[in-house]
């Protein structure tokens, strides 16, 4: 849902102003507060990403951390006048940039018990999708929902083929269990599934390995496996997507010469050239 949509909560006074300047991009200050956004969103996830760095950590942590914890104000307070323009704030709170924007803040919030957790606040170069607002970009949207729509159409033959891979990690796991048991590192099915993984994906971490002949064959077999089939959900996604990208086509009749097949916004027949009957007033 795009923020423009949410209505502003008064149409005076320096609430609506505020409102004017968040959710819309057509004057200077409202562009520059966007602008400024942005340099604040890659600026906190700088600080975060830093902070992660042991040598730099062990100097400079103390003013990091106030770094932080100073951009998690800043959004705090825009998340609340964002609240306080619009008509309904629940509304807001439950749209797609509303929800992205909360969990901007809560991991540094969540940091106080639960320090690991500070850490997830690179989560806000999320908040970086204005910028298809700011850029007047919004019309590639509709690009995107292009590739949403191949996935959504091939999604059952992908899930077809998640679950045929699900079946030969669990059969091929369990073999490995069996066949080479804890003494070569297969200490449970689920570990021989997490081996079985790895092979089919050709990573090969080599943390585990077959230690005996059987086994050693059983990982050929499902290398070769791994090989056929890595590429089978590209192709079925590639070929919903080609379907996606081929013109539309209706059934009208040409009264010249009989064609059926055409394009949908055809005026006239691709084979004669003689008018559709649509095509005519």
């Amino acid at each position: 849902m795009l923020e423009r949509n949410h209505e502003p909560a008064t149409t005076s006074g320096a609430r609506y102003r505020w409102y004017l300047r968040i959710f819309h991009h057509d004057k200077a200050d409202e562009r520059n507060f966007d602008l400024w956004l942005i340099v604040a969103i890659i600026a906190s996830v700088v600080v975060v990403m830093l902070d992660s760095v042991e040598f730099i950590k062990l100097r400079w942590h103390s003013q990091l951390y106030l770094a932080e914890w100073f951009f998690t104000l800043l959004f705090t307070v825009e998340y609340a006048v964002r609240l306080w323009v619009v008509k309904r704030p629940l509304r807001y709170i439950t749209s797609f940039y509303g929800i992205i924007d909360l969990f901007a803040i809560v991991p540094t919030f969540l940091s106080l018990l639960f320090p690991a957790s500070a850490s997830l606040a690179v989560v806000r170069i999320l908040r970086m999708l204005r910028i298809f607002r700011i850029l007047k970009l919004a019309e590639y949207s509709s690009e995107a929902g292009v590739l949403v729509q191949a996935l959504l159409r091939a999604r059952r033959k992908i899930l077809v083929f998640v679950a045929t891979l699900l079946t030969i990690t669990v059969v091929f796991g369990a073999l490995m269990y069996v066949i080479e048991g804890p003494e070569h590192g297969y200490t449970s099915i689920p570990t021989g599934m997490y081996w079985a993984v790895v092979t089919m994906a050709t990573v090969g971490f080599g943390d585990i390995a077959p230690g005996t002949a059987l086994g050693r064959f059983i990982t050929s077999v499902l290398i070769i496996i791994g090989y056929s089939i890595i590429a089978v959900p590209t192709g079925i996604y590639t070929a919903e997507l080609a379907r996606s990208l081929q013109p539309k086509r209706h059934s009208v009749r040409c009264s010249e010469c009989g064609l059926i097949d055409h394009e949908s916004d055809a005026w006239h027949c691709r084979k004669c050239g003689r008018s559709l009957p649509e095509a005519k007033e």
